[in-house]
């Protein structure tokens, strides 16, 4: 007996967190959810317990009493207090996670310029290293789609010289 007593009292206090607002339409409604977004502060008729309680906790006595029915019902009007509160340091604290993402940003694009410079690099030494080889009269053979290997002739050594040289005057500057 003692026990049933027990559960039907533990499962009374979920039902007394009631919330109480009045709608649009002036009707008083009823729920354990809290209100839609956008209704006003003062149709908010009854909160539960546990959240005016941590509302209380939230909201100092010093910001509470500057809202502005308190600065109404005191006859002074705070300018600070008519503002919106925003938390110190968010401005600098955005200020700071956008220079730092500008910063890394730039980084990322210094180190792909590096990158790209190292290749250039790379390609003009090959490129060189070729055109001397393709110049020097040796003869040059190259793999064919067959597998096969195949020699330059002078006509195929030409073409093969020019486009090193295309690669040489766009990657040795």
């Amino acid at each position: 007996m003692v026990l049933v007593g027990a559960v039907a009292l533990a499962l009374a206090f979920p039902a007394a967190a009631q919330w109480k607002w009045r709608d649009g339409s002036g009707r008083t409604q009823y729920s354990d959810l809290p209100p839609p977004p956008g209704t006003p502060e003062q149709n908010i008729l009854s909160r539960p317990a546990a959240q005016r309680r941590t509302e209380a906790a939230r909201q100092p006595a010093a910001v509470a009493a500057a809202t502005p029915a308190a600065a109404a019902t005191s006859g002074t009007v705070d300018p600070a207090a008519s503002a919106p509160l925003a938390p110190k340091g968010a401005d600098a604290e955005l200020e700071a996670r956008r220079k730092k993402a500008e910063q890394e940003q730039q980084a990322k694009a210094k180190a792909e310029e590096t990158r790209l410079a190292a290749a250039r690099a790379e390609n003009c030494t090959r490129a060189r290293s070729q055109l001397q080889t393709l110049e020097s009269g040796m003869r040059v053979a190259r793999m064919n789609d067959k597998g096969e290997r195949e020699f330059l002739d002078d006509r195929a050594r030409g073409d093969e010289a020019r486009r090193t040289q295309a690669i040489i005057a766009s990657d040795c500057k």
